[in-house]
């Protein structure tokens, strides 16, 4: 009787850690939102910006998970941990703007020049952050 229970105990701890590899290691890599042809929320850099100081919670039922289209302008460019390139957009806050993080190896060439970017909005820290970004403009 113990046999069987310590069988059926190391059944389901290989079945738990197959599927959370699976989850890290295989479909997380191939199930991304395709942001591209997805509809989004058109809004520049410094409202989303404002939006968000004003009222957080009300921000983020409005932009929060969902796709955002913003137009601003550059003024940084990086790489993140991961070795994603990073464009920070300008608002009309010195202190905050919009961070977004380009998939694909997405890089633009020009600092202070006007552009175009969609990405899912994940929030606000100091400045909003939006992942999977791709350059419309």
């Amino acid at each position: 009787m113990k046999i069987k229970i310590v069988l059926i105990l190391l059944a389901l701890c290989f079945t738990s850690v197959a599927t959370v590899w699976y989850y890290v290691f295989q479909y997380s890599k191939t199930h991304h939102r395709d942001v591209e042809s997805e509809n989004a929320i058109s809004v520049t850099a410094g409202q989303l910006v404002k939006d968000y100081q004003a009222n957080e919670s009300s921000a983020n039922t409005r932009y929060l998970n969902k796709v955002i289209q913003i137009k601003g302008d550059v003024i940084k460019e990086g790489k993140d941990q991961a070795g994603n390139y990073t464009v920070t957009l300008k608002s009309n806050d010195p202190f905050s703007g919009v961070l977004c993080t380009l998939k694909n190896g997405s890089k633009i060439n020009s600092t202070h020049s006007t552009i175009v970017v969609k990405g899912i909005c994940a929030g606000f820290l100091t400045d909003v952050v939006l992942n999977e970004g791709v350059i419309v403009k």
